[in-house]
C-alpha cells in the first residue's frame, strides 16, 4: 500500500510539480507584465462569437499545464454565466500530465510525428468552440456574454517577488490536493488492483477486481475500435491522475514503459490509436481536476454534469 500505492501514485503526481512551476513562472511574467490583459482583449471578439468571454482565454493557457489552476484561474471572471462556461469547457486544452499518452501514441504509431502531437491542442480548442455553442443554446446559459470591461496596465518589468508569490501559491495549492484528493484517489485503484472480489491477494493484475470493471466497460468502447480490457482499464486509472493511463497498461501488458509501443500494436491499429488518443484527450479530467470544479461551481449536480458532458463529448469525437 505504501510503495506501490502512496508513494507511486502521490510520487507520480509530485513528479510534474517542477515542470508546472516552470510554466507557471512564464505565465505569472505575462500576467504581471501586463501582457496577459492584452491577450484576453484581443480574443474576446473571436470567442464571443462561440459564447465564451475573451477573459476565458487566460484559464484556458493556464490549463495547458495543469487543469487545477487553470479552472481556478476562472475566478477572475466576474460574470457567472461566462466563468460556469469557461469552468465546463477549460479542461478539453490537454495539460501536461497527457504529453506521457501523446507522446506515447504518436511514437509508437506514427513515427514521433510533430503533426500528431501538436493536432491534439487544435482537437482541445476545437472541443471548446463546439461545446461553446452547444451550452449557448441551452437556456441555463442562453444569451451573450457579458460585455468585456478589463483594466489594460502599462507595460512594466514584474519584480521577483510577485513572481514568486504567486509560484507559492500555485505550488501549495496543487501540493495540498495531491496529499488529499490524489492520496486517498491512488489507494482505491490500489486497492482495485490488488484484490479479486473475494478479496484475496492476486498475483496476476487480470483477476483484480479492477480488471473486472474494465472488462465490463470494454464494450462501450467497441465503436471507437479498442475493446481490450487492459486498455479501458487505464482510462479508469487516468480518472486518479492522467500520466497513470501509461503506468497502467505498462503493468497490465506485462512491459516497461519503454517497449509499451511494441506491445500495443497487437491491442491497436492505426486508426483506433488514434481514436484511443482523441478520446483520452477529451474525457473527464483527473479527480484533482473535478475536486477543484466542485469546488468552483459549488454544485455537485452540475460537477456530474461536467463530467459526463465531457465523456460523452469523447466518446462522439472517438
Amino acid at each position: 500500500l505504501i510503495l506501490d500505492g502512496i508513494v507511486a501514485g502521490v510520487g507520480a503526481v509530485l513528479g510534474f510539480v517542477p515542470q508546472m512551476l516552470v510554466l507557471f513562472a512564464f505565465l505569472a511574467f505575462l500576467e504581471s507584465c501586463g501582457y496577459m490583459a492584452r491577450v484576453a482583449f484581443i480574443m474576446d471578439r473571436i470567442f464571443r462569437k462561440f459564447g465564451l468571454s475573451g477573459k476565458s482565454f487566460i484559464p484556458m493557457l493556464i490549463g495547458s499545464g495543469c487543469g487545477v489552476p487553470g479552472v481556478m484561474a476562472s475566478r477572475t471572471i466576474e460574470n457567472d454565466r461566462d466563468r460556469k462556461m469557461t469552468i465546463m469547457t477549460t479542461t478539453f486544452v490537454p495539460c501536461g500530465a497527457k504529453l506521457p499518452i501523446i507522446a506515447m501514441i504518436a511514437g509508437a504509431f506514427f513515427g514521433n510525428s510533430g503533426w500528431v502531437a501538436t493536432s491534439c491542442y487544435f482537437v482541445g480548442i476545437a472541443a471548446i468552440i463546439c461545446s461553446g455553442i452547444i451550452l449557448k443554446k441551452t437556456k441555463m446559459f442562453a444569451g451573450d456574454p457579458a460585455p468585456f470591461v478589463m483594466e489594460l496596465p502599462n507595460y512594466r518589468l514584474p519584480s521577483a517577488k510577485s513572481v514568486g508569490l504567486l509560484l507559492w501559491d500555485k505550488a501549495k495549492d496543487f501540493i495540498q490536493r495531491a496529499f488529499t484528493v490524489i492520496f486517498f484517489a491512488t489507494i482505491i485503484i490500489w486497492f482495485l488492483e490488488t484484490f479479486d472480489a473475494k478479496l484475496n491477494v492476486v498475483k496476476d493484475s487480470s483477476d483484480s477486481l479492477l480488471a473486472l470493471i474494465g472488462q465490463a466497460i470494454s464494450p462501450i468502447f467497441k465503436p471507437l475500435g479498442f475493446a481490450d480490457w487492459r486498455v479501458t482499464t487505464s482510462l479508469i486509472s487516468g480518472f486518479t491522475a492522467k500520466e497513470a493511463v501509461v503506468s497502467t497498461m505498462a503493468v497490465l501488458m506485462n512491459t516497461s514503459t519503454a517497449n509499451l509501443g511494441t506491445a500495443l500494436s497487437g491491442a491497436f491499429s492505426t486508426l483506433s490509436a488514434l481514436s484511443f488518443l482523441v478520446f483520452t484527450l477529451l474525457y473527464t479530467p483527473c479527480v484533482a481536476a473535478v475536486a477543484t470544479i466542485k469546488r468552483e461551481l459549488d454544485s455537485r449536480i452540475q460537477t456530474v454534469g461536467v463530467v459526463i458532458m465531457q465523456c460523452m463529448v469523447a466518446w462522439l469525437c472517438g
